[in-house]
């Protein structure tokens, strides 16, 4: 089998309502992206604003530098002028789409199927004719008469396209009918390889994606945290967790799927929820007594794949739920010893509570009110500290706490009076990871200066 990814993440991203990335932002995020592995890379279309026409010129020098090996394309509508701009800058491919179906060519393009032909075919031709690869895509390719989307296909090939994109525009089809939609165009229209571009209106974007491989397609676009138009598409870190999972390929490197989901959570400003598959902060932390005590004596039990294979490590929540074999794995975590009946009293008073979830400083106060002993624990593993921040004077500082709080090991952030405007508490395992999440900090655009105070004991 043969898959691999094209991120779109600065292209069908920055669709995002509310998105937008600056130049410098742009390369960081192509160069992420290639170091991450991803076979292609959509980086935007050029013809929108110079700021985009800029950020592809400087991508594409890193890639004749050799800094970025990922394809790179250039998106493109059917018209020359765009198609002369892609040029310009070197792609090694341009995206020319085009709306396909009935609705599209009515209400859109306003010409007929015979004509639509003719445009997609003149300006696929008219980029070859100035030495670029092309992928044509399908726009709407799901709602579209499936004899004339073979015809469009068949266009598009015959004029010199070598890749097609089938795209689910709005996101309505279901697994069955993507594979047998791929079978059907792959047999149909052979000579050329064919694109996955999925939305996740219905939230079938990844098993439409999966459906869409087993059909012959070999590329699935994907956006960083499944950003995009509306709800977006088809997320990066989820879809190549479960080709890893179902097909055993590696499509990128999935180790650095955290730090890559971070960077675009940072820069896009679209915090991921805790819940988030793969990536999330909750994504291998367990709750419930059955579940922990599964995973304390066989992991996989409740986990699909180690958390390793992702640079993640495994947690579970103290609470209400929590059983007896959680109790006592986190007092030997802490390096307190506790007798059987202890451990009971403990956990009858854990139970009772009615807390969100507690703290290991929470746990303690319960062992020393049931043992009637003042424990000491072991040393915490984890460095906390407390960073003021000094925003610029002309910059909104909701805007920056907004960015601050979805950096990595910043655990809450409060807007506060005074000489420093915010307040960040974080949480590093040592001091090197401090110092980057000080670094990322002081990266975020509006801060001026920061001053770290690390948290010395907690009562």
């Amino acid at each position: 089998m043969k898959v691999g990814i094209l991120d779109s993440t600065l292209r069908e991203g920055e669709q995002t309502p509310g998105v937008v990335f600056t130049v410098d932002q742009r390369v960081e995020i192509a160069r992420a992206l290639s170091s991450l592995g991803v076979a292609m890379i959509e980086a935007g279309h050029p013809a929108v604003s110079p700021d985009i026409y800029e950020g592809i010129k400087r991508i594409m020098k890193l890639k004749r530098e050799g800094e970025i090996t990922s394809e790179i394309l250039a998106h493109s509508r059917a018209v020359k002028r765009d198609i002369e701009v892609a040029a310009e800058l070197e792609v090694d491919r341009v995206a020319i789409f085009f709306g396909v179906s009935d609705i599209h060519l009515k209400a859109k393009h306003h010409v007929s199927r015979e004509d639509a032909l003719n445009i997609i075919a003149e300006h696929i031709s008219y980029a070859k004719s100035h030495g670029l690869k092309v992928r044509f895509t399908a726009e709407d390719g799901s709602r579209t008469d499936l004899d004339y989307l073979v015809k469009v296909a068949t266009t598009a090939r015959d004029a010199g396209a070598d890749r097609i994109s089938i795209a689910d525009t709005v996101g309505i089809l279901y697994p069955s009918k993507t594979r047998e939609l791929f079978s059907y165009l792959t047999r149909e229209v052979p000579g050329v390889e064919f694109d996955i571009h999925a939305h996740n209106d219905l939230g079938m974007a990844v098993a439409n994606a999966l459906a869409a491989v087993e059909g012959g397609a070999t590329i699935i676009h994907a956006t960083v945290n499944g950003l995009g138009e509306r709800v977006g598409i088809v997320p990066l870190q989820v879809v190549a967790a479960a080709i890893k999972y179902h097909f055993g390929i590696d499509v990128v490197k999935l180790d650095q799927l955290p730090k890559v989901a971070s960077l675009v959570e940072k820069y896009s400003g679209i915090a991921m929820p805790p819940n988030y598959p793969v990536t999330g902060d909750y994504a291998f932390v367990h709750k419930a007594g059955i579940h922990v005590a599964g995973i304390l004596n066989d992991p996989r039990t409740y986990e699909f794949m180690p958390p390793e294979t992702f640079g993640r490590s495994r947690d579970y929540v103290i609470d209400k739920y929590t059983g007896k074999h959680a109790v006592r794995d986190r007092f030997e975590r802490l390096g307190v010893k506790l007798t059987d009946q202890e451990l009971e009293q403990v956990l009858a008073k854990i139970k009772s509570t009615n807390s969100r979830f507690l703290r290991d400083v929470d746990l303690l106060e319960i062992a020393e009110e049931v043992t009637g002993k003042v424990l000491k624990p072991r040393p915490p593993e984890r460095i906390e500290a407390i960073v003021s921040i000094k925003c610029d004077s002309n910059v909104y500082t909701t805007a920056v706490t907004r960015r601050l709080s979805v950096i990595q090991g910043v655990k809450e952030v409060m807007e506060i009076s005074g000489d420093y405007d915010i307040l960040a508490k974080v949480e590093a395992k040592d001091s090197v990871e401090l110092n980057t999440i000080i670094e990322n900090i002081r990266s975020v655009k509006g801060v001026s200066s920061t001053l770290t105070s690390l948290v010395l004991k907690k009562m």
